[in-house]
């Protein structure tokens, strides 16, 4: 049972002063133009698609499962930090995690709709919990002791072995903007479609990489470039999208200057008529551009674990919402503190998806 934030007001005290505004806040874009999250979201949604029957069952089972079941919400525990961080910076505050079962148990306990991690990870302890909870292949990483430390995300397992484990999704991330997206783009583009031949769900991590994006703010969370992420992310039939929350506005046009000549397409009523500065438009923004909800919009919880947790995780929960979003996904803020604060952190993420008080604006 959920008892970490039982009433409205606690949702609003976690919040503070932004309380009132993000709880009223309406935004640019009315709702009606998106495809929102609902428990009838595969049959009104999903259904319409060309997924076959295997593939829209894959889907329910993740809808299905943890505290959030039959909601149209996902509550997500991803790891594969041990890779892409390299297992030391990432397990060694909670060393417990060096044990794979230790990480699928949080996510039990946690009341998750999902664990996602590696193929080591789930295969190791597959056949004691893949019946238990629906697992998701994280198929690409990027690794950190190659000299010196390059940024490529490169396939550690394929389709074939996320099918054999028992995985119901398959996993990938793409560094748009980096000199490898082209290839990434043509690998993930092929594993998905491997995937829904294989009846499994996709999940894209759609993240941008590339220095050009760091200015005088960190253009990798703005809402124009990560939206225009997204959008490539949609075109290769991701389902799901996993996305950082926005931040900023006007990547497209920070970029232009920092280099001195024109960068992408883009156009100024991004800015002015589809979106804001406020966190609530920046994230619909965000949607926007997975086909106005067609496919789910899930962003991460943040960085790795400090004192205000509880209360970023809240704030991220709001926003993702309150703009149309169907979920978090809450990787190192839950497995490096003790095991069972971290399931009070997913405790309290849910509550604000399980709160009818907290509403899509």
């Amino acid at each position: 049972m959920i008892t970490t934030l039982s009433t409205p007001s606690a949702i609003a005290s976690i919040l503070g002063d932004e309380a009132e505004d993000l709880l009223t806040y309406q935004a640019k874009l009315p709702k009606q133009m998106f495809q929102l999250p609902g428990p009838d979201w595969i049959d009104r949604v999903a259904a319409s698609s060309d997924r076959s029957v295997p593939v829209l069952r894959s889907l329910q089972q993740l809808y299905s499962h943890g505290n959030l079941a039959h909601t149209g919400y996902l509550s997500i525990l991803p790891v594969d930090q041990g890779i892409e961080h390299s297992a030391a910076a990432s397990f060694a505050p909670n060393p417990i995690y060096f044990d794979p079962e230790n990480i699928i148990k949080l996510a039990v306990a946690g009341g998750c709709n999902a664990v996602a991690t590696t193929l080591g990870v789930l295969g190791s302890v597959s056949r004691k919990y893949a019946h238990k909870i629906p697992f998701i292949l994280k198929l690409n990483h990027n690794e950190l002791l190659t000299v010196p430390n390059q940024y490529d995300q490169i396939m550690f397992a394929s389709v074939e072995q996320a099918w054999n484990l028992g995985a119901v999704a398959v996993g990938a991330t793409i560094y748009f903007g980096s000199p490898e997206s082209t290839r990434q783009i043509q690998e993930v583009s092929a594993a998905f479609a491997q995937a829904h031949e294989y009846g499994m769900a996709t999940i894209l991590w759609c993240y941008l990489r590339n220095s050009a994006f760091k200015q005088d703010q960190d253009y990798h969370l703005a809402a124009d470039l990560t939206g225009q992420a997204n959008h490539l992310g949609v075109t290769i039939q991701a389902d799901i999208i996993k996305q950082k929350q926005p931040e900023c506005n006007g990547g497209y046009g920070a970029v232009s200057q920092a280099l001195g000549h024109k960068y992408g397409r883009t156009d100024q009523r991004v800015e002015t008529d589809l979106s804001s500065n406020h966190p609530i438009d920046m994230t619909r923004y965000q949607l926007l551009n997975c086909y106005a909800g067609r496919a789910g919009l899930i962003n991460s919880g943040g960085s790795s674990a400090g004192d205000n947790d509880f209360a970023q995780a809240v704030r991220t929960a709001v926003i993702n919402k309150r703009a149309g979003g169907c979920g978090l996904i809450s990787g190192r803020k839950a497995f490096q503190r003790p095991f069972e604060e971290g399931v009070k952190l997913f405790h309290a993420i849910q509550e604000v998806y399980l709160s009818s008080d907290v509403t899509i604006a």
